[in-house]
């Protein structure tokens, strides 16, 4: 299979990564820095790979980034005031035709008063979450509790046909464990029986089959340097162009120590596809009302500072790793989150903000800083191939023939859910560009390093691969690209492995104290 995929399949992968970044979507716009609740750091979809599990696909959704462990006494609560979703595009329109939506409530114990102790005569609130370890238990000693609904829409996400995804008992209200606190609060390793007690199986409207949800805290799955890459990529040349140092800096680099919350579905891959077309375009967003006004007289109770109404507003977008990140100018970074891949009011991304693919800044960056020539074609249409219409003979809908062909020009990420998902010690963290079809950038896993790749493509790795005739007709050839065959790398390598090979895959969170 990794010859048979042949240069085509190989390169055209490779240059989806190009549109994508260097790192997952970290306070990547000016306005998102100040909603943390509501920044989409990263989004994975993948057909899974746990045993017993094909057939099913996994989408994975991280919000909130950096979170240290020991961030008490509040922790890290999803916003009660937003809306997070996860869009699919199945007919390759750009357009959402099915939508899953998560809204958050968080409730004081007692009737509001949360958790009390009698002080001198007095019931006085405590000011933890935790009045003592934590257990299974529904009487456990939180002074609240988070709880979520989880809806799919058909259609337009405000406009369609709306319906309750419930549990096996038919109920519609879902929990969500408390964080990590501790080992005290969690003794005896309890944590992770405490947070598998949230998976819960669902049923979906208009889904033959059942899925599963979890939504709660997980450690960090992405490995990146962020420091390094921000600080103009503090590395020598001699270190990121060399393959033997893909993992000089261990699994995980600066995220090592952090912690994220993730909305994770397994769904069956049958009711997120449409007709015969069995590729689908994914991505997330988060949204806040339009109107949120600050309470003059804040009153007692979770939530009270402010008063929010209005039109759900998108305020985070992530699809493809990182394209706000380190591909979308900094003027545009807010406008980018606030986008859909296309409307009729906003047109489509490349209407938008097709110049930062076809015209790329960070070869140029990669150039003035290590010597190492950016490409020379431009438009750059080796990017925009895989980066906004899919992939020929992968992953690229069934009505999208070439650029400008078929369906408009949108970024997201997409997945062919008809290829075979391999289990976790047969894949391959370089993807496709490695042979391994079922991996990035057809649907992203959580062992894929798109950091790597990124960093190829962006130089011309595709030019490389085409050859001289320009065989694979993306508008390049080697001598487009002197350094597309160097072999970067940022020195932070994880796998498969690394992670949990059952749903939700993602690893146990750092605990605040142990």
């Amino acid at each position: 299979m990794k010859m048979k995929l042949g240069h085509l399949a190989r390169a055209c992968l490779l240059l989806a990564a190009a549109g994508g970044a260097m790192a997952s979507s970290h306070r990547e716009a000016p306005f998102i820095t100040t909603a943390p609740k509501v920044d989409g750091t990263d989004f994975y979809m993948f057909n899974s790979y746990e045993a017993g599990k094909a057939g099913n696909v996994t989408l994975i959704a991280n919000y909130m980034p950096l979170q240290d462990a020991y961030g008490g006494p509040n922790y890290f609560s999803l916003d009660p005031n937003a809306l997070y979703e996860i869009h699919i595009d199945n007919v390759g329109d750009g357009k959402e035709h099915l939508t899953f939506q998560f809204q958050f409530k968080n409730t004081l114990a007692n009737n509001g008063a949360g958790i009390t102790l009698p002080i001198g005569g007095k019931n006085v609130a405590i000011p933890l979450r935790q009045a003592g370890p934590v257990t299974n238990s529904p009487d456990a000693p939180l002074s609240y509790t988070e709880s979520f609904t989880l809806n799919v829409v058909r259609g337009d996400r405000r406009g369609g046909t709306r319906a309750a995804v419930t549990n096996a008992s038919g109920g519609t209200t879902f929990f969500k464990p408390i964080d990590y606190i501790g080992t005290k609060t969690f003794p005896g390793g309890s944590y992770d029986a405490y947070a598998n007690s949230h998976i819960q199986t669902i049923n979906i409207p208009g889904c033959a089959a059942p899925g599963k949800v979890f939504v709660g805290q997980r450690k960090e799955a992405f490995s990146v340097n962020l420091g390094v890459v921000f600080d103009l990529i503090n590395a020598p040349a001699s270190f990121i162009t060399n393959e033997a140092n893909a993992a000089a800096g261990g699994k995980f680099g600066d995220m090592e120590n952090k912690n994220v919350t993730s909305l994770a579905l397994e769904v069956p891959a049958s009711c997120l596809t449409q007709g015969t077309d069995k590729v689908i375009g994914g991505w997330t967003t988060a949204s806040l009302r339009q109107g949120r006004l600050l309470n003059g007289a804040t009153p007692s109770g979770l939530q009270a500072s402010e008063k929010a109404g209005g039109a759900w507003t998108q305020v985070s977008r992530l699809g493809m790793p990182l394209v706000n990140e380190l591909v979308i100018g900094l003027k545009d970074k807010d406008k980018f989150n606030g986008s859909k891949p296309y409307s009729s009011e906003s047109r489509n991304d490349v209407t938008n903000f097709g110049d930062y693919v076809t015209n790329p800044t960070l070869p140029a960056l990669i150039e003035k800083l290590f010597g190492a020539k950016a490409p020379t074609n431009f438009p750059r249409t080796d990017l925009m191939t895989a980066f906004l219409t899919g992939l020929p003979t992968v992953n690229r809908p069934a009505n999208m023939t070439g650029l400008g062909v078929g369906g408009p020009l949108t970024e997201m990420l997409r997945l062919n859910t008809s290829i075979a998902a391999k289990p976790a010690a047969a894949q391959n963290s370089l993807g496709v560009a490695a042979g391994d079809a079922s991996g990035f950038p057809n649907g992203r896993r959580l062992g894929d390093d798109v950091v790597d790749v990124t960093l190829r493509v962006a130089m011309g790795a595709l030019c490389v691969l085409t050859g001289d005739t320009d065989a694979l007709k993306v508008g390049c050839k080697p001598s487009d690209a002197p350094a597309g065959g160097v072999p970067f790398v940022d020195g932070v390598r994880a796998s498969a492995t690394d992670f949990q090979q059952v749903f939700p895959y993602l690893n146990t969170p750092l605990p605040g104290a142990k």
